[in-house]
């Protein structure tokens, strides 16, 4: 049956984007493991349907300083993705890539935002391609964008941009470890209304 906002979604249904998360998130460990030399791997994540504050209070406080990578999907699926990177992850992939011991969100060089700009690509890319060999369906992505604002600020993009097919959020959570370094992260996935109604018919969930 198809759905009119997020909230409609039933068990089902958001069990099969726990599993795209799944296959996802092993994608992204995988391709994170082979950029940063380091062992990867991804806990099983959560999929979860939220109000505004409440995905607020899964990723932080609302003035907490953060990095996020956006990119919008065209095609058969369209919506925005959003890859949250705290300041620990920041910290862990900067060191790997570039060896620096700590560099503030707000005093980041251009090649500092341009290796987190990359990983947040890699990480909502292995997400789309799990989501599109699943359902068969060909999706498209915008050149990513890279920003760093409080996350409050940040959250509101989302908001702003599908708040018309409702006022929660759809939101995918997992912590990578690397060389078993336990670090956060958040993955927004909003498709609009009609793209998951195709992409649950693909998959025949009603």
């Amino acid at each position: 049956m198809a759905i009119d906002r997020y909230e409609e979604m039933n068990e089902m249904k958001i069990d099969v984007l726990k599993e795209m998360g799944s296959i996802g998130g092993g994608n992204a460990a995988t391709a994170l493991s082979s950029m940063l030399s380091a062992k990867v791997n991804m806990t099983l994540p959560r999929a979860e349907i939220l109000e505004f504050n409440e995905a607020l209070e899964r990723l932080g406080h609302p003035e907490d300083l953060i990095a996020a990578v956006f990119v919008e999907m065209s095609g058969e699926i369209q919506g925005i993705m959003l890859f949250i990177v705290p300041q620990e992850f920041s910290d862990e992939v900067l060191f790997r890539m570039l060896g620096k011991t700590r560099v503030e969100l707000l005093e980041m060089e251009e090649i500092d935002s341009s290796v987190l700009t990359e990983i947040g690509n890699i990480v909502i890319s292995s997400y789309v391609t799990a989501l599109s060999s699943l359902a068969n369906v060909e999706v498209e992505l915008s050149v990513p964008q890279f920003t760093v604002n409080m996350l409050g600020g940040v959250m509101s993009l989302p908001l702003a941009m599908m708040g018309q097919h409702s006022d929660r959020i759809m939101m995918v959570t997992g912590e990578f470890r690397i060389d078993d370094k336990a670090l956060n992260s958040g993955m927004l996935l909003l498709p609009d209304v009609e793209s998951l109604n195709i992409l649950m018919k693909k998959l025949g969930v009603d």
